[in-house]
């Protein structure tokens, strides 16, 4: 019983975390989608709007999947560590959208979003020392977040 509860304590801590990040970076991007981020210049390499909530639907549901599976192995080090960087992670995950959107601002999404790329590919180190299904949910992230940072850093150039 006592692993059942670990793992059910891994759930809901890994769901509530998650989509903690994900509805406080969506709070600050939907009210600028329309008032601010459409009249910026994109470059010709810009997704559709539409794309973005299905991928990071789908994100968020690897991030939150890779998450448990931490949380739910015994207590260690490696494990406090690689915890402690994923939570470092989503902090400047959901900060990217304040940084971006709410402060309308594309230099302070590139002051975040380079940090953030370095948090998911050492998250991805750490959790592959730990569980390889958890790091390898998080590569889908990484490759995302690296084409976000080029996007972040177009837009930063063709309107700045």
């Amino acid at each position: 019983m006592a692993g059942n509860a670990r793992k059910i304590r891994a759930a809901l801590i890994a769901i509530a975390s998650v989509t903690s990040a994900s509805v406080l970076g969506q709070i600050a991007t939907y009210p600028n989608l329309q008032s601010w981020y459409a009249g910026l210049i994109k470059p010709s390499f810009n997704p559709p709007n539409w794309i973005f909530a299905p991928v990071w639907t789908t994100l968020f549901v690897l991030m939150g999947f890779a998450f448990w599976r931490i949380l739910r192995l015994p207590n260690s080090a490696a494990r406090d560590r690689a915890v402690w960087v994923f939570a470092l992670m989503l902090v400047l995950n959901a900060a990217w959208s304040w940084m971006f959107f709410a402060a309308h601002s594309p230099v302070l999404g590139l002051v975040n979003i380079v940090p953030q790329l370095a948090t998911i590919g050492a998250s991805i180190v750490l959790f592959g020392r730990l569980d390889r299904l958890a790091a390898a949910c998080l590569a889908p992230l990484f490759a995302w977040v690296t084409f976000a940072t080029l996007l972040n850093f177009s837009i930063f150039q063709l309107n700045g």
